[in-house]
């Protein structure tokens, strides 16, 4: 074994002062070998490194100070504290202690020198340091200072920040005298002008006194990319990874078939766009080779992303085979069934209807149909990749709104439908349009198609920004629509008031609408009714017994009614541009022109007026989602943020490091293709032993 692997590879209970009980703390931060801890790195500095006189103090600054304790005593002013005053000379500043033994009361005696750090806060007319990080000074001791900054690291219960610090320091220590291996080819840090692995991470632990943190706050340091890249390439290439070892699946590959897919296209009553023929070619393609397709759908909202899916669906059925469509919704799932009944009226499709609220009756006898293969058509929500649930012969899997599932789940379905070693092929959707560099890092696995076009005859939607305060005047506007035969949509964030949000709410709305609008038949709907009781009032909205049906969120997928012209959304300053974008798709879609009205709550802000202005001059939904993701990140984007369906990175960052993605799909690429064993040692340094992507 390489000395190299003896030290930076060896368990952390080699380390001073690492016992068995401190090794099980230091896990609880993925730490267990000591390469880990230099990738350990820090939140942010501290600089400790000039003393500051106490007249020069700023409020809100951490600061380092030295001085002379005048007085220290203990006083009763609501909680017992303690009061230490010093002096340099300069001024006076107040050290305040709330938790105190007697005997740090007595080491602050009269004339003692005092070295001490903390943030500087106003006190009336005084300055003061709350529970100062301080250091009593023999007589004749100078005040030391640090000759670099420094770094405050994340911690566990029970691992404190000076003990973190050691622990890094006893690694960096190592690592001068064996360096870690450098993973990246020479060519790439010198084309992005990047430093060594080793002198980058030296730097990060351990910044020069003069470095500048602003840049670091910004994350713009050669060193940080240094690192960010690396990071970056370890997720691509573990998504590259499952692509790659598709090619090697074996999967039926979908060639022949009783329904010429020709003949269905014609039998369909629009045309499909040019957008629309190039995708299903390239799915078409997909289908017929022996190995399984791995696509997904890019497209706005009314773009035609399920027709294009259904000539998909047709091709397997028509081989024989079975096809499993997921949704993450009730509703969108209940909408696909729709649609594909319609679209597949003329033959002879058997489906089955899967869904965590079904009767266990009805339940039973999709199960049934499903591990028979009478059932050629499954549709359903998370209920699919279920235990009990085993497909006969599925070679299609179709998943709509990606984001909302994840890699593991995909694949988790997928594991479901093999068949004697054969895969079933893998087709997502997306209505959120995703900035080129944002799919490059989160859906590497996946060859992308993006229908960018809209059926002929769909007219922009005019997008209207309005204080509430104006809200009856947009009831009026209301009354005269559906007094057209016209109807409308009236949305809002929470389904009922809450103490920690003043958003308006669907309930709240509604009364207000049933007391101004009583000659109109208005619907209420939210994710907390029943199926059944969705699914009646949706039925109602659809044939026009409702004109105007309040709802929460709920209805950004799935809802499609032609003769809904007009959308309101409350408090629209509080929800993200592809969220509005989205909503704002489900009118428009008949041929008369519609409106979208943003509702917002004053005073409105520079940055939410400027974000709301987006919506108001653009109908692109690949510039509404970059604006988006610049703004809230791609976890707000994708509606991920809670749900771990994204990486969470150490120190990359998508929307920051946008500009090196190509670079990284490049290396990533040749590294997998031409030098896999250094490609898995990255993967290893940064993602471990398990693979994140695919486990379930």
């Amino acid at each position: 074994m390489k000395e190299q692997e003896k030290k930076l590879g060896a368990p952390l209970s080699t380390l001073s002062g690492v016992g068995p009980a401190i090794e099980k703390k230091l896990q609880n931060l993925n730490l267990y070998r000591v390469e880990d801890l230099l990738f350990l790195l820090p939140l942010r500095y501290e600089d400790r490194t000039c003393i500051i006189k106490l007249k020069d103090l700023i409020p809100g600054i951490r600061s380092l100070v030295t001085g002379e304790v005048l007085d220290a005593k203990i006083a009763f002013r609501g909680r017992r504290n303690l009061i230490v005053k010093i002096s340099d000379g300069t001024e006076v500043l107040t050290l305040r202690f709330f938790y105190f033994s007697r005997k740090q009361y007595k080491q602050f005696e009269t004339g003692t020198n005092v070295t001490c750090y903390g943030e500087i806060r106003r006190n009336k007319n005084t300055l003061e340091i709350i529970h100062p990080e301080y250091r009593i000074l023999r007589p004749n001791q100078r005040p030391s200072v640090s000759k670099r900054l420094t770094p405050i690291y994340p911690t566990t219960m029970g691992i404190q920040q000076g003990r973190l610090r050691n622990l890094v320091n006893q690694a960096i220590t190592i690592m001068r005298n064996t360096s870690p291996d450098d993973l990246l080819p020479k060519k790439t840090l010198l084309k992005l002008q990047l430093p060594s692995l080793e002198e980058a991470l030296l730097f990060l632990h351990q910044p020069p006194a003069k470095t500048n943190l602003i840049e670091i706050e910004q994350g713009t340091n050669k060193c940080q990319l240094r690192l960010s890249f690396e990071e970056l390439l370890a997720h691509y290439m573990s998504l590259r990874k499952i692509r790659l070892q598709s090619n090697h699946d074996k999967s039926d590959a979908l060639i022949n078939g009783k329904i010429r897919i020709k003949d269905f296209i014609k039998s369909l009553p629009f045309k499909l766009t040019n957008a629309q023929k190039k995708v299903n070619q390239e799915i078409l393609g997909d289908l017929s080779k022996p190995h399984p397709m791995m696509r997904m759908i890019q497209g706005d909202v009314g773009s035609g992303k399920t027709i294009v899916a259904a000539i998909a669906c047709l091709k397997a059925i028509s081989s024989g085979k079975q096809v499993a469509i997921m949704a993450p919704t009730e509703l969108l799932a209940e909408q696909h069934w729709e649609n594909f009944s319609r679209w597949y009226k003329n033959f002879d499709i058997q489906q089955a209807w899967l869904s965590g609220n079904q009767s266990q009756r009805n339940r039973n006898e999709a199960l049934q149909n499903i591990a028979s293969g009478n059932a050629k058509l499954i549709i359903g929500t998370h209920a699919l990749f279920q235990e009990k649930v085993n497909f006969f012969n599925l070679a299609l899997i179709v998943i709509d709104e990606q984001h909302r599932f994840g890699v593991a789940q995909r694949m988790a379905l997928r594991d479901k439908g093999i068949k004697t070693s054969a895969y079933p092929h893998q087709l997502v959707m997306t209505a959120t349009p995703i900035p080129r560099t944002l799919a490059m890092a989160a859906y590497a696995d996946l060859d992308t198609s993006i229908i960018d076009e809209l059926p002929p005859g769909r007219k922009q939607i005019k997008t209207i920004v309005l204080p509430n305060t104006r809200r009856n005047e947009v009831i009026e506007r209301v009354r005269i629509m559906c007094s057209k035969r016209q109807q409308a949509y009236w949305v809002c964030p929470l389904i009922e008031e809450s103490e920690n949000f003043d958003f308006q709410s669907a309930e709240s709305i509604f009364s207000i609408l049933q007391s101004s609008l009583q000659e109109l038949q208005i619907g209420l709907i939210h994710g907390r009714m029943l199926s059944s009781e969705k699914e009646k009032t949706m039925h109602s909205f659809k044939n026009g017994d409702i004109h105007l049906l309040v709802a929460t969120t709920v209805i950004e997928v799935g809802v499609d009614v032609p003769q809904a012209n007009l959308m309101i959304i409350e408090n629209s300053e509080r929800m993200g541009l592809s969220q509005l974008h989205q909503l704002r798709g489900r009118v428009g879609r008949g041929g008369s022109q519609s409106h979208c009205v943003l509702l917002y709550r004053s005073p409105l802000g520079n940055i939410a007026h400027s974000r709301l202005e987006v919506l108001r001059q653009s109908s692109d939904g690949f510039l509404i989602a970059q604006r988006d993701l610049e703004l809230r990140g791609p976890g707000e984007l994708l509606g991920t943020r809670q749900t771990g369906l994204l990486p969470q990175y150490r120190i990359a960052d998508l929307v920051r490091d946008a500009k090196i993605m190509p670079e990284v799909q490049n290396i990533g690429q040749q590294m997998l293709e031409n030098n896999p064993e250094k490609a898995a040692l990255i993967m290893y340094r940064w993602l471990g032993d398990s693979d994140r992507y695919v486990k379930v």
